[in-house]
């Protein structure tokens, strides 16, 4: 648990000197634009929503006693709920958005490692709108699923007792779907989105790791500009080692039981 964890962090670490090794930049720059303004759209999105959100609590309690209290607390779980929904719906849409120049940069730096080169073909519309399909298969399952336990944890961090160990969970939540979609990058070369599921939960520590390092970028506000290119490197730096000693591999390319 711990070790896989770790190794999901500290690819970040390699994923850095191999994007200069290999000269890959040309693969952040668009993406990184989409995503800063994606992510800069939703961010002033939900801060001005959080204000409505939180006048909408706020109507629920019907007594003036300590309503200056209640106005304050109620904008606060309005400006949360808003951050934490904000940055699930802004994860899963720029996932399927970039995945038209993430396939493509995972695709090289797995054929670094492996030596296996494919021909380049150059931009293809159909494998886009593929890769693309394929993005919002697996965003809509893990979109659900999200939201589903998300919901759940706010409301028991609404105990005081329990609020702390709530943020926690979230944030582990949070992390483990947004890993699951920087390695489906590399996962889609090798299995079905059924394979890819069971990949990942088979190694959901490593997909927190690399998912915790992604939200942490992100928090620093101009990480939404590399934050997507460089958690797709560090994804198939670690995903391309574990595919042929996987449990649920049963050939050389991963496919039998999962097409």
């Amino acid at each position: 648990m711990i070790s896989d964890f770790i190794k999901g962090v500290s690819a970040y670490f390699k994923a850095f000197s191999l994007i200069s090794e290999m000269r890959l930049w040309k693969y952040l720059l668009v993406p990184g634009l989409i995503s800063l303004l994606l992510g800069g759209s939703m961010a002033a999105a939900a801060w001005g929503l959080s204000d409505n959100l939180g006048m909408w609590l706020q109507s629920w309690y019907p007594w003036e006693w300590g309503a200056g209290i209640i106005a304050s607390v109620a904008g606060w779980i309005g400006l949360a709920l808003m951050a934490i929904f904000g940055l699930i719906i802004y994860k899963h849409i720029i996932l399927v958005v970039v995945s038209p120049f993430m396939s493509p940069l995972s695709q090289k730096v797995e054929e670094r490692l492996t030596g296996i080169h494919t021909p380049n073909k150059g931009f293809q519309t159909s494998k886009a709108i593929k890769d693309i399909i394929r993005g919002l298969r697996v965003a809509l399952r893990n979109i659900t699923r999200e939201l589903f336990f998300v919901s759940i944890l706010f409301i028991f961090g609404l105990i005081p007792v329990l609020g702390w160990i709530s943020s926690i969970l979230i944030f582990l939540v949070q992390a483990y779907y947004a890993g699951f979609g920087n390695i489906d990058y590399t996962l889609e070369r090798h299995y079905s989105v059924k394979g890819s599921n069971q990949f990942v939960k088979n190694n959901r520590w490593f997909a927190i790791g690399n998912g915790t390092v992604f939200l942490l970028i992100l928090m620093t506000g101009i990480g939404f500009l590399f934050a997507p290119p460089l958690a797709t490197v560090a994804a198939t730096l670690e995903a391309s080692k574990r595919l042929d000693n996987n449990p649920i591999n049963s050939n050389s390319k991963g496919q039998a039981d999962y097409v």
